[in-house]
């Protein structure tokens, strides 16, 4: 049995239950179209970065950044999907530099000293698109005071609003998420300033996948996108579309960190 896990986006509780659904009819539309051992749910026990290189992975979603560094040649590229949210543009997508709205802060420069809360330093949307942002006006030198990993977006928010932090980069969709579902989350957050883009977080499979499993795979992720039953799945999920992007197009995150090391700020600092 192979297996697929999608784990990016599964939270708060709606996200988690309309990916379920979506997963539901992408496992049928496979089983229907003559795929063999299509597992039966998404796999929770596992920690994602451990799936995206099984030998028997069948569809994941990994982060931009990653792709480029470690898992290019590794995995194939199935489809990018396409968000509604703010801040997303097609298959495109940046994050949102957030602070405490009462912190009295207006620009990024009034960050410099200050505390950086990561999610972990292999994201893009929480660490390379962040140093992006910062690096033109870092002037080579340390910016932030302090940076402190706190594992994921949402713990980065908390960070900040219990004062452990004063500023994250907290990707659109992620940001997208919590202002809907869990508004509560964000009262006292505000928007500060926006990072450069780039292409989102790819669905991939197996390096040793056909090019026919890969358009099955497409077919079933097309599929989900018309029909009718899970409109409500797609509206929750914020899912508007899929994208075929090619290899080439994600090197548009390299290139955001090589220009941060030609302005002499290879590290977020």
């Amino acid at each position: 049995m192979s297996i697929a896990g999608i784990s990016m986006y599964v939270a708060p509780e709606p996200v988690a239950e309309a990916t379920k659904a979506f997963w539901h009819f992408i496992r049928d539309h496979l089983r229907n179209a003559g795929l063999p051992d299509v597992p039966e749910e998404l796999d929770q026990a596992v920690d994602y970065r451990d799936v995206w290189l099984r030998p028997d992975l069948l569809l994941s979603q990994t982060c931009g950044f990653p792709y480029v560094k470690t898992l290019r040649d590794r995995v194939r590229l199935v489809a990018t999907p396409c968000y509604a949210y703010p801040g997303c543009d097609g298959p495109s997508m940046l994050s949102f530099i957030v602070i405490n709205k009462n912190a009295g802060i207006s620009t990024r420069e009034a960050l410099r000293g200050r505390r950086a809360a990561i999610n972990s330093h292999d994201s893009n949307s929480g660490y390379n698109l962040f140093r992006a942002a910062i690096a033109p006006i870092a002037d080579g030198a340390p910016f932030f005071g302090d940076i402190i990993e706190t594992g994921g977006h949402a713990a980065s928010i908390t960070a900040i609003l219990e004062g452990r932090a004063d500023c994250a980069a907290i990707d659109c969709i992620t940001y997208g998420n919590i202002a809907r579902y869990a508004p509560e989350r964000v009262a006292d957050i505000s928007i500060l300033a926006e990072t450069p883009s780039g292409p989102g977080l790819p669905f991939i499979t197996r390096a040793s996948a056909s090019d026919r499993d890969v358009e099955m795979l497409r077919a079933a992720l097309g599929a989900a996108l018309a029909e009718p039953r899970l409109a409500g799945a797609r509206d929750r999920l914020g899912l508007v579309g899929f994208d075929m992007l090619s290899d080439r197009d994600y090197d548009r995150l390299q290139d955001l960190e090589r220009d941060a090391m030609e302005l002499e700020y290879p590290e977020l600092a």
